[in-house]
């Protein structure tokens, strides 16, 4: 029931994002048409860039949901930290773009006269929409643990920092005359973006190649099954191995138990141990192979 919830929200706040993207875009072409502002038209390549991702990560929300099969014994979570992945690769060409147009207007003196009042207004309605739009993002991501909402909410988020950068270059422009601040300020806007671009991809390439999980829920993992230490059954962690797939946090652990538990009793241990790493990790998928504890006789 909690994951269908799961899979409604994140389909849902990709589908807002699509069409915010899609209006944005629409302002910012005809925004940067009709006033010859590089930095606008930075801008709209920026918001398409947000539109690939954002669809992306809907197919990969849809994908990722699917119950596991034969193919996929594992399931379909994968398919999101994928989409993380491409979705960071398609910012860092956006960004590199934006660079290279900057600075071919910089080298050839292409600084032509630029109308500014439109673009002021469409890019302080578009800081101010992203805003409203990368909080729910952000809110989702957090609620799912999506990698792929996480990553369309990063890309907004450095569109609201891009957009409030390119609107406070118009005013400066508008109030210097100095055209040669547009570029410029495209070439910070691309920079913005660079660094979330690789932010997104280095999260997102941590869980395809099975990255263990962060340093402080391994702890909580081993503090959770230490409680269960009663002096008759769980004797002590063998082994611990954690990954990362999609929103699925999959813990596999080898306990060594006493030798004289029944078959009934291990089961219910296990039952304990991955009912209580559920409540407290969330989203987990757990294995426990459970050992008898042979004393060792010394030589």
């Amino acid at each position: 029931m909690e994951t269908s919830k799961n899979d409604k929200a994140k389909k849902l706040a990709t589908t807002i994002s699509i069409f915010s993207n899609c209006t944005l875009i629409a302002m910012k072409i005809i925004a940067g048409i009709v006033s010859g502002s590089i930095g606008i038209i930075s801008e709209a390549i920026h918001s398409f860039s947000d539109l690939l991702a954002s669809f992306i990560a809907y197919l990969s929300v849809i994908k990722s949901a699917k119950p596991a099969d034969e193919d996929h014994s594992y399931g379909h979570g994968k398919y999101e930290d994928l989409s993380g992945f491409i979705e960071g690769w398609l910012i860092i060409f956006a960004a590199l773009y934006i660079a290279y147009e900057a600075i071919k207007k910089i080298v050839y003196h292409s600084n032509a006269e630029i109308s500014v009042d439109l673009g002021i207004y469409v890019m302080a309605l578009s800081a101010i929409i992203n805003c409203f739009i990368s909080w729910y993002l952000f809110h989702v991501a957090k609620k799912t643990s999506s990698i792929a909402v996480y990553a369309d909410a990063e890309h907004l988020r450095t569109d609201i920092l891009s957009s409030v950068g390119v609107c406070l270059g118009l005013v400066l422009i508008k109030v210097t005359n100095i055209h040669i601040l547009d570029p410029i300020i495209a070439l910070v806007v691309a920079t913005i973006i660079l660094v979330a671009g690789l932010k997104i991809c280095n999260k997102a390439k941590n869980n395809l190649v099975d990255k263990s999980l962060s340093e402080e829920e391994v702890e909580k993992i081993e503090q959770i099954v230490d409680s269960f230490i009663d002096g008759s059954e769980l004797i002590t962690i063998k082994s611990l191995r954690t990954r990362k797939s999609g929103i699925k946090k999959n813990i596999e652990l080898v306990i060594e138990a006493n030798k004289n538990m029944t078959i009934e009793n291990s089961h219910i241990l296990c039952d304990k141990i991955e009912r209580r790493l559920s409540e407290t990790i969330g989203n987990t998928e757990v294995s426990i192979h459970l050992e008898p504890n042979i004393e060792r006789i010394p030589a």
